[in-house]
């Protein structure tokens, strides 16, 4: 059983999913994840904020029996993915009297989705609000932190505001209120950088928002609850801003050797200069761990072999990753080595065509890298050195 207390007549009733290593085929989960949904009880009408993965429709329901409840006025449905919405079906079928309050957009995907009858929800507004009775369940669209239906539920009178994957993090633990901060906070920075970071400036005017709404609590459905809400909308600030750290990102892959030569001279020669550095050998990442320093890092240098006249299929595929998620980035290279030639620069920079990084000057080798190539990647880290340094990121 997983029902915990979170204030009096608010309970997490949500499932913790400990074996999950992998989210939508893509998104590697070291530390497992949960799908938090939320029990409360007004004097009048008792809502249940969002629901779980259908696998875990089962936990939902021996959560919801342990806690006696018999009656269900609402299911608020505040994103249409399947992991909070998936059993909504089976609750509509256990609790008849439901009424599924959603807005217009989540509507249509939940019928497309899930096939959840038209005459069983209740569309609400932005800014609308639902009475249940001694308590007020505020909706505040956010389209576009996530998918473009998301909304948020705010309770007025606890402050307390239900963000369901907005502000989340793919985290298993047993308590939900966050006691771990730095643990928690690399796992959030993940998954902003794997989920939340293409809508960066759409998420800004939304913290606006927030900021303004002054939360004593944030509860997220995937992950913790933020009982200090300042420590999570912080990081957003910090995550969503321009700014940019004084770190070079290398993802790299080599066949034979010789890329692998020029990535470790060219880490030396940043790491002389004071600068942080990451080579990333994408063959053996974790692809989140990448996604998580694209979120800082001021450049990057794409590194890698020839293959049949292109770049290597694993190149190609960080690159296709990181023109999704649009990393802010300042600067960007391209090294590598090729044997009888090819059009592996004019690829890569196709790829990144979302990205609005300055190029530095590629160096390709042809074969095994010589004295002169070691002066060019010299070369090269002295050009990212007085890039980060006039950019005002040198410290």
């Amino acid at each position: 059983m997983a029902v915990k207390k979170i204030k009096k007549g608010i309970y997490s009733v949500g499932a913790i999913d400990w074996d999950r290593r992998l989210f939508d085929e893509l998104i590697p989960l070291p530390d497992g994840t949960s799908y938090n949904a939320y029990l409360v009880e007004g004097s009048e009408k008792t809502a249940l904020i969002d629901t779980v993965d259908p696998t875990k429709t089962g936990e939902l329901l021996d959560n919801l029996q342990e806690l006696g409840v018999q009656r269900i006025d609402y299911i608020i449905a505040n994103h249409a993915e399947q992991d909070h919405s998936g059993s909504i079906p089976d609750m509509l079928a256990i609790y008849p009297e439901a009424r599924v309050v959603t807005n217009e957009k989540c509507k249509a995907m939940l019928i497309d989705l899930l096939q959840v009858p038209e005459n069983r929800f209740q569309v609400v507004a932005d800014g609308a609000s639902l009475s249940l009775g001694d308590r007020t369940l505020e909706f505040i669209f956010a389209a576009w932190v996530h998918w473009p239906e998301t909304m948020l539920t705010y309770m007025r009178e606890e402050k307390l505001l239900f963000s369901c994957d907005f502000l989340g993090a793919h985290v298993a633990q047993s308590e939900p209120l966050l006691w771990d901060e730095n643990h928690v906070y690399q796992a959030a920075k993940r998954y902003f950088a794997e989920i939340m970071m293409p809508f960066r400036v759409n998420i800004r005017k939304h913290l606006q928002r927030l900021r303004a709404l002054a939360p004593d609590m944030i509860a997220p459905s995937h992950g913790v609850v933020y009982p200090r809400p300042d420590f999570i909308l912080k990081a957003y600030e910090e995550w969503t801003a321009d700014t940019v750290h004084n770190m070079v990102l290398i993802p790299f892959v080599s066949m034979h050797g010789s890329t692998r030569e020029m990535v470790e001279y060219l880490t030396g020669a940043l790491m002389q200069k004071n600068i942080p550095v990451f080579p990333c050998n994408v063959i053996r990442a974790d692809i989140g761990e990448l996604a998580k320093e694209l979120v800082d890092a001021a450049t990057v240098v794409i590194a890698s072999p020839t293959v049949l006249g292109g770049p290597h299929p694993a190149i190609l595929y960080v690159t296709y990753l990181a023109n999704a998620l649009r990393p802010k980035f300042k600067f960007a290279s391209i090294i590598g080595s090729f044997g009888w030639g090819g059009r592996m620069l004019e690829i890569l920079k196709a790829q990144l065509g979302n990205i609005k990084a300055e190029i530095l000057e590629p160096v390709m080798v042809k074969g095994c890298p010589q004295p002169a190539d070691f002066q060019a990647l010299q070369r090269l880290a002295d050009a990212i050195e007085q890039k980060h340094r006039d950019a005002g990121i040198s410290s």
